[in-house]
């Protein structure tokens, strides 16, 4: 049997099952797993761990990651991203000064709202399944870590600022929310546009 890890730079659209799946096929074995989901619109880094390295999964999820994000400031869609149905559309005009004074205000521990487009359970079932059958529950929060933030990119398109900045995070950080407490306080509404996973503890997407 093949042992080991494989680093796989996932692409936009499919999900992280679907490449475990891919992967299991081409190896002919049951005994793969990944260590982080990865939404179907990011992409990078996936560690997927086979035979009996799927025991390192634990370990290796507990990882910090860095993640490269863009930005829609005045868009606020349901999901948290380009996805999801638009609840909010407005304008902006944001300065590179503004958005990257909110963005080291980041850094450090915050208590962060879980999404309800996840996979966390709560009662037993996933949030997400809340979220379809449109009924109430209230959200968990998690303490978590920005260990660096950086302003990469911004840029005025179609009336709204769209920005991009780089992230050094810890296990359980949802950029989603992340962005959304980002927006909240420059007093508007932010969702992602795309999202790039290029590191989880030692692997880079140069590792791919």
């Amino acid at each position: 049997m093949t042992n080991g890890l494989l680093i796989v730079d996932k692409e936009k659209g499919m999900t992280s099952r679907d490449v475990v799946n891919e992967i299991s096929k081409v190896l002919k074995t049951k005994k793969v797993g990944h260590t982080g989901t990865l939404d179907p619109l990011a992409t990078g880094v996936l560690i997927v761990t086979i035979g009996k390295a799927t025991k390192l999964g634990e370990i290796i999820t507990s990882l910090e990651k860095s993640y490269q994000a863009e930005v829609v400031l005045g868009l606020k869609t349901d999901t948290l991203d380009i996805t999801g149905n638009i609840l909010k559309n407005v304008d902006t005009n944001y300065s590179k000064e503004e958005i990257n004074q909110v963005l080291q205000s980041f850094i450090g521990t915050y208590n962060q709202e879980v999404p309800i487009y996840s996979a966390v359970k709560i009662n037993g079932r996933k949030l997400y399944e809340y979220a379809r059958n449109n009924e109430k529950v209230d959200l968990p929060k998690r303490l978590v870590t920005i260990k660096k933030i950086n302003l990469d990119e911004i840029r005025q398109e179609n009336n709204q600022t769209v920005f991009k900045f780089t992230c050094l995070v810890s296990k359980g950080t949802y950029i989603r929310s992340l962005i959304s407490d980002i927006a909240a306080k420059l007093k508007t509404v932010g969702t992602m546009k795309n999202l790039r996973r290029i590191k989880q503890g030692k692997y880079t997407i140069y590792d791919t």
